[in-house]
């Protein structure tokens, strides 16, 4: 795959310039992704597990869907991609936004929006990229956490605590 061109941007989350996705990570520049939250009508969260061959957090259970906003487009332009991606799915209409995190070291120096939807499938899982879906109660979220979240990626963990807020 092609080194993704995404935005770099400032500590206002304004566009300053644009770079490839590896440079940006290797550099530790702020830019900007999304994470999606699958929410069945259950309340049980749709959670991904990531590829073995994916460069960061190989195996990690990861939100439902998540990416990088590539140059030029919006956080909502991305959700609406990364959703036809990763899950196969073409949304109706745009998710709704749940929390916005700040660039830090434990998500990459990414400002993050967050959205939530509620959809009960059928998902087809992008080959290459998502291993398996499954669904989690909030019970079984809580546990999980409690007892330090592994194999949970930074920025899902972020999300969740932003949540319970």
């Amino acid at each position: 795959m092609l080194d993704e061109l995404l935005s770099v941007v400032d500590e206002g989350d304004r566009v300053i310039g644009q770079m490839g996705r590896g440079e940006i990570h290797r550099l530790g520049l702020r830019h900007r992704s999304v994470h999606l939250l699958v929410f069945n009508q259950a309340g049980e969260l749709l959670l991904q597990k990531r590829s073995m061959t994916k460069d960061s957090c190989p195996g990690y259970w990861d939100s439902s869907a998540a990416g990088h906003v590539e140059a030029g487009e919006s956080y909502d332009q991305c959700v609406m991609r990364e959703v036809t991606e990763e899950l196969g799915v073409v949304l109706k209409e745009l998710p709704s936004e749940i929390c916005k995190l700040s660039p830090s070291k434990d998500n990459g120096m990414e400002f993050c929006q967050a959205y939530q939807v509620v959809y009960e499938g059928p998902f087809i899982p992008e080959e290459g990229e998502v291993d398996e879906l499954c669904w989690f109660s909030a019970d079984e979220l809580a546990t999980w956490l409690g007892e330090g979240g592994d194999n949970l990626t930074r920025s899902v963990k972020m999300i969740l605590a932003q949540l319970k807020k």
